[in-house]
């Protein structure tokens, strides 16, 4: 039997998967965008504020918008949306931009840990949380956010909580020398007393609060929001640790003067720090850092460096009270050096932040 000659209506021609429309770099531009504060993240979804502070604040649901990747948006980040803004009910924008951070907290999972995991952006200072007793405070915990707040260019603000079970007398000479302001909460029972010098020190700025789980940072964020209704919990009597009450991070408007914002996040166990130069940390103390210009070469400021400037800096007191003020200023930041290059030992302060 003859084989029959082929031709071009054989051949099969299978549809592209991709589509006919050209691929293009050109992405629109979404003049038409308007400016929104994002105060929570919740399975892909994101609760936002359109035009804060402005004449048609509203509160709307978005999602992110493709040509955004892997970029992660957290509560705290201005972003543009489009779509739907309204915020009624069933209605869905599409975040298409995230502006300029001026801040940006970060965190790893632990200090080997290349990923960053970004917790808040654009706020101006960083709230740990502690309480004085049940559960026992960490100072090695408290140490780490000091140095992860001083990398992100924030202020620190050390909020002690439950002063009605122990003196905080301590914690506040371990921290308030290296520049950390220090306020003091108490319960007197159901009430949290101790709030107006929380609200003098968060007013007009935007706070992120971390902190243990069972500190009374839920308890605090009550206090001060009245109506967020955020979870509280109880401290194990065996383990002496909290239970995570609080499941995303979430930023609330504090009744009082205009811009003041305290952004609560889930409590935390570790605080990676693998994002910290530990160079950067040296730039958090002014005085210090002017000192170890002299310093020789690929000094590490550590308590075993040798010829290091910082130690002739101390002797070279004219008077003992100089002196003790010095070292301790010295031994305060090589605490924290130590949080975060793991170094045995950076000198007598070291001991005291186990």
């Amino acid at each position: 039997m003859a084989r029959r000659a082929l031709d071009e209506s054989d051949v099969r021609v299978r549809p592209s998967r991709r589509g006919s429309r050209p691929r293009t770099k050109t992405r629109p531009e979404h003049a038409d965008a308007e400016r929104a504060l994002v105060t929570g993240v919740d399975r892909g979804r994101y609760t936002l504020l359109v035009d804060p502070d402005g004449p048609a604040e509203r509160v709307a649901i978005a999602m992110k918008a493709r040509e955004l990747g892997r970029e992660r948006v957290v509560p705290g980040d201005r972003v543009d949306l489009v779509g739907d803004t309204s915020g009624a009910a069933g209605s869905l924008a599409r975040i298409v931009r995230i502006a300029d951070r001026s801040t940006v907290l970060r965190r790893t999972a632990d200090d080997t840990d290349p990923v960053e995991r970004v917790i808040v952006a654009n706020a101006d200072q960083l709230v740990v949380v502690t309480a004085l007793a049940d559960p026992e405070p960490r100072t090695r915990m408290i140490d780490r956010c000091v140095v992860a707040a001083y990398d992100a260019g924030m202020d620190v603000l050390l909020a002690l909580t439950k002063a009605d079970l122990a003196d905080p007398a301590e914690l506040r000479a371990l921290y308030e020398p290296i520049g950390v302001r220090v306020v003091v909460t108490r319960l007197d029972g159901d009430d949290v007393s101790g709030l107006d010098a929380v609200r003098e020190a968060l007013a007009c700025r935007a706070s992120v609060l971390v902190g243990h789980s069972g500190v009374g940072k839920s308890t605090l964020v009550n206090a001060l929001v009245p109506d967020a209704a955020r979870a509280t919990g109880v401290v194990n009597d065996v383990t002496g640790r909290g239970r995570h009450t609080s499941t995303s991070a979430v930023a609330l408007r504090v009744p009082g003067p205009a811009g003041t914002w305290v952004i609560d996040t889930p409590g935390v166990r570790s605080f990676g720090l693998a994002h910290v130069d530990p160079d950067h940390l040296l730039g958090a103390f002014a005085d210090l850092a002017e000192v170890a210009e002299e310093c020789p070469r690929g000094c590490s400021h550590a308590a075993d460096a040798p010829d290091c400037a910082l130690d002739d800096w101390v002797a070279a007191a004219d008077d003992d009270e100089t002196r003790d003020a010095r070292a301790a200023r010295v031994d305060s930041f090589r605490r924290l050096l130590v949080s975060r290059t793991g170094a045995a030992d950076a000198g007598s302060a070291a001991g005291a932040a186990g």
